[in-house]
């Protein structure tokens, strides 16, 4: 290998690419013939050459060499593939839908091929010369084995219902492909829900959190623990490798420090298990909210009185405590220009309507004005008390009226000052939406609110500095936003305005939270 001024068109970055099955020797010379670099080919994007060579992995700009020997790709009908693997929830409906419409945003044919095992492609081809230009190929598995086929290199995408664990960060770091908790590395690209469901005649009509927990953990089995006839309860979840599974578990026995009860139907699918709660008149199960099937969801309620259903507002500001993200994960590898294309599509307003087409929940911001929030209201003069007086409920309406509330709203990891997953992916929504201008010569009011528990004064004080931290976070995001056309502010009102009940660590969890008013 000639090294000379190689790292003058040696990127500092690698890409995911066209996959090369083998590895093979090609020799890459400057277009003056005075550079050359020799080694074995692990990638090409259409732009860039990924190339190992004795002095380790460089990326090597394609429009500044010439490649000879075996390994050279075909410049002239270069096809993009990626491969996506994981959860079937994100992959069956909602990819396919995403794709098409992007397709047709860009004048693409596009073509669907099924392959065995029920895994698909789609094909992407000039409408002018029906010239192949992409290949997205799904396999639709289980958030486990899409982060398991990204660590062995036969996926570039992970799709998940669930954030990465710790031990695949740290294989992911050991096999190059960067910091998968890193910004930029995952994407949430909707929402969805756990719901608990029933059978469609079942007399019961709502649950705590708690009882839900203490179903699945074996201590509640019978109906008339829960309101309903002395019969036993069956339970059904979904198996233990998928997200679904695995986020039912983190979410509702992790916080109770309680395993799944022995005596529980697993099901493969979602769709399996919607049909055996339907179809059983003593059965309960937890679901994703996209895919209810003919099963009736059960409202989560509180012993002080409040009750939420999964609805599309409720998760958007996460007041529904069992939010699901669904999430797109990208090693730190380059992606081709039409996967860069793709996911850069995700964030606009035309891809956030398919998303809510499909039947998720997309996370463009809505603005809810204050005549509709009157049972916020009501709940606050109903939860108050000697810590909170008529003074402090009149100086939230005060300050609140004559603004609308987004249903971009930020919450905190348990026990943490770290955003939740969907929180951080807020702050990159609102600011860009601030860049993009939508936000000038308005006001955008930072209101923090805590739990109940401890004295009023400590957790205003708690919730001011949790605002004053959102703040920053998005100020900090919006990098090319013109902050001095926005009216930026904080407020805080502690526990005034609770969503859910402080008799337990979900109601907590909820209470605590950051809200964006705006004018």
């Amino acid at each position: 290998m000639k090294w000379g001024r190689a790292a003058g068109f040696a990127a500092l970055f690698s890409f995911a690419g066209a996959p090369v099955a083998v590895a093979q020797d090609v020799n890459l010379t400057s277009h003056d013939g005075q550079i050359e670099i020799t080694g074995d080919l692990l990638g090409f994007d259409g732009e860039f050459y990924r190339v190992d060579t004795v002095y380790g992995e460089l990326t090597v700009d394609g429009s500044g060499v010439i490649c000879s020997g075996p390994g050279c790709p075909n410049l002239e009908n270069y096809v993009a593939r990626l491969t996506f693997s994981g959860a079937p929830v994100v992959g069956r409906v909602l990819m396919p839908a995403l794709i098409e419409a992007f397709a047709i945003r860009n004048d693409f044919e596009v073509r669907r091929d099924n392959l065995q095992d029920g895994q698909f492609l789609y094909a992407l081809m000039a409408r002018d010369s029906d010239a192949l230009l992409a290949e997205f190929t799904f396999h639709l598995t289980n958030t486990d084995e899409g982060f398991a086929d990204l660590l062995a290199n036969e996926a570039d995408v992970v799709m998940a219902v669930r954030e990465v664990r710790p031990e695949e960060v740290v294989r992911a770091r050991e096999r190059g492909l960067g910091d998968l908790t890193a910004q930029g590395r995952s994407r949430v690209i909707a929402l969805d829900a756990l719901v608990p469901v029933v059978a469609p005649d079942n007399p019961v009509q709502e649950i705590t959190p708690l009882q839900l927990s203490q179903v699945l953990a074996g201590q509640i089995s019978n109906w008339r623990n829960l309101g309903g006839v002395d019969a036993p309860i069956d339970l059904h979840v979904r198996d233990q490798v998928s997200g679904l599974g695995q986020a039912t578990f983190d979410q509702l026995l992790v916080p109770v420090e309680q395993g799944l009860r022995d005596d529980v139907y697993r099901h493969t699918s979602n769709l399996a298990l919607t049909e055996a709660v339907t179809n059983g008149p003593f059965s309960l199960g937890v679901t994703s909210r996209s895919e209810p099937g003919d099963s009736r969801e059960l409202a989560l309620s509180g012993a002080c009185g409040f009750a939420l259903k999964a609805s599309r507002t409720a998760m958007k500001t996460e007041d529904y405590p069992l939010t699901a993200p669904l999430f797109l994960y990208f090693p730190a590898l380059r992606l081709p220009k039409i996967g860069r294309e793709f996911v850069n599509y995700l964030n606009d307003p035309s891809a956030q309507l398919v998303i809510r087409r499909a039947g998720f929940v997309d996370q463009n911001p809505e603005e809810i004005a204050v005549n509709v929030q009157g049972d916020r209201f009501a709940n606050a003069i109903a939860q108050a008390g000697k810590d909170v007086d008529l003074a402090e409920l009149q100086r939230m309406v005060q300050a609140l009226t004559p603004l609308q509330r987004l249903t971009t709203t930020f919450r905190f990891e348990a026990g943490s000052s770290r955003l939740d997953a969907q929180s951080r992916s807020n702050v990159l929504q609102l600011a860009h939406a601030m860049e993009s201008g939508a936000y000038d010569a308005r006001r955008l009011v930072f209101v923090g609110f805590s739990d109940g528990e401890g004295g009023a004064a400590a957790n205003r004080d708690i919730a001011m500095r949790r605002a004053e931290t959102v703040r920053q976070a998005v100020e900090t995001a919006a990098e090319t936003a013109d902050l001095s056309g926005i009216g930026l502010e904080t407020h805080a009102f502690g526990e005034a305005m609770p969503m859910a009940c402080d008799d337990s660590a979900w109601g907590r969890q909820v209470n605590r939270r950051v809200e964006v008013w705006v004018r």
